[in-house]
């Protein structure tokens, strides 16, 4: 392979699906040349199509394609990129991977690989944030990989306990413990897919709360010390510990409560100094209005367009912006638009089999436009979903003035959308704007096994 020379900015865009589609958009606007990487399994998609160049890193299998560091880096050397966007999944949170670009002349578009590794380690995170002030679930104080190790903590913290992988998230490597018993076979089973998703099999432990909702704070830094807030997300709507549905604002908070949230998100940030995207993440208990840190996501989440609509920025240009040294551009809070955004995960699953996945070819795919809507997707007619990634073929955003009318705007375009050729989790959406427990948001984490698909209407 030849270098290639540029006269512009380069990115090499290291991921797939529609996250790799919205950093060519915004390499786009911000004139920058974008880089497409992709599996042979992903030859046709948008973002391939799209960007400016585009090189094949490997088949199918994430390991040896789009976790495949050394194909990545030798792509961008010879492609003449001065950047890799990393997105979300992948490698987004791989601390080796960022210090292995900075050892190369590279920018990794997000936070140095010491906040990664302060961070994104969910340990580490914990500590971290005592030492700044704030309450955290008990838990370990340090991951493990060894079972034995493991089950001694556990010991220690009581039961139910919830394990979850160090070096990321989404759910992978994450498993309830009721009791002693099952503790063996749910460790070895985090642990493994820990291992298979984020190259790390170690896995901490903390207390499980039952009844809590999910709260995160968006965050934004650059490297003149500069960190904002972009207010909060209500993520509480899960299904086995998968987030489905996002909402901002949290309208569960009181202001006090939102104010001391977004405090602790930005202190938390500035002792790291926090550079580009990232996602402070809580329990909050509605009882006794207790907030506990569980994590930070050191990169941008999969539901951050619900944050876009209700500022007014597009993030994934802000990213590229920030690691090309530039100081944040974000609008100030009494600007922000006053409206509820929600956002609604269209996966090709089939809800009515256990949700489970099932990859095909798109043979229609209709959603309706207008104010208030807005879909991103790499999906059209045509299109192949494989077998071998996520799911989530696109995602939903509805917003209005009120949470009320956001809602009764999402039952209107969900009963329209036609997608034919794959199953989708749409009707499960459908379902979930019709209930009364949704509409009234008396939610909480489990509350889509433990009600909701037991009684939809309830």
């Amino acid at each position: 392979m030849t270098a290639t020379r540029v006269d512009k900015p380069s990115v090499l865009i290291a991921n797939r699906g529609e996250i790799a589609l919205r950093a060519v958009e915004a390499c786009r606007l911000l004139n920058i040349r974008s880089v497409a990487v992709f599996s042979t399994a992903d030859r046709s998609m948008p973002h391939v199509m799209q960007a400016d160049e585009a090189v094949c890193v490997g088949p199918p299998q994430s390991t040896k394609s789009y976790l495949n560091q050394d194909a990545l880096l030798h792509v961008a050397q010879q492609r003449g990129c001065s950047f890799i966007y990393p997105g979300y999944g992948f490698l987004a949170e791989n601390a080796d991977f960022a210090e292995r670009c900075a050892q190369m002349g590279l920018v990794f578009v997000g936070p140095s690989a010491n906040a990664i590794r302060v961070m994104g380690d969910k340990a580490r995170a914990r500590r971290a944030a005592m030492e700044a002030g704030m309450p955290v679930v008990p838990g370990s104080t340090e991951a493990f990989s060894d079972l034995s190790s493991a089950q001694a903590e556990a010991g220690k913290i009581g039961y139910p306990l919830l394990l979850k992988a160090s070096a990321g998230g989404g759910g992978r490597g994450m498993r309830v413990v009721e009791g002693a018993e099952s503790f063996e076979a749910m460790f070895l089973q985090a642990s493994t897919e820990a291992k298979e998703a984020f190259g790390n099999a170690e896995v901490y432990l903390e207390r499980y709360f039952s009844r809590v909702r999910h709260i995160e704070v968006q965050i934004f830094g650059d490297r003149y010390n500069r960190v904002m807030h972009l207010g909060e997300r209500d993520c509480t709507v899960q299904r086995r510990h998968q987030k489905l549905v996002e909402e901002s604002p949290a309208v569960a908070l009181t202001a006090d409560e939102r104010k001391k949230l977004h405090t602790w998100s930005v202190s938390l940030a500035e002792a790291v100094e926090y550079e580009g995207a990232g996602t402070v993440e809580f329990i909050f208990d509605e009882e006794s209005r207790e907030a506990f840190f569980i994590e930070m996501n050191t990169r941008i989440q999969v539901e951050h367009p619900v944050t876009e609509v209700r500022v007014g920025a597009n993030l994934v240009a802000e990213q590229l912006r920030v690691a090309m040294g530039q100081a944040l551009s974000l609008p100030e809070e009494k600007t922000w638009h006053a409206v509820h955004a929600i956002e609604f995960r269209i996966n090709a699953e089939d809800p009515a089999a256990g949700f489970m996945p099932r990859p095909g070819t798109v043979a229609k795919w209709e959603v309706p436009t207008g104010s208030g809507i807005r879909m991103d997707t790499f999906a059209s007619v045509g299109t192949a979903i494989p077998p071998f990634y996520d799911s989530m073929v696109g995602k939903l955003i509805i917003y209005d003035e009120a949470r009320d009318q956001a809602i009764e705007k999402a039952q209107q375009v969900l009963d329209q959308i036609q997608i034919e050729g794959i199953p989708t989790s749409t009707p499960f959406h459908q379902a979930l704007v019709g209930s009364l427990a949704f509409r009234e948001n008396r939610i909480y984490t489990r509350w889509v096994e433990q009600e909701f698909l037991l009684s939809p209407q309830g």
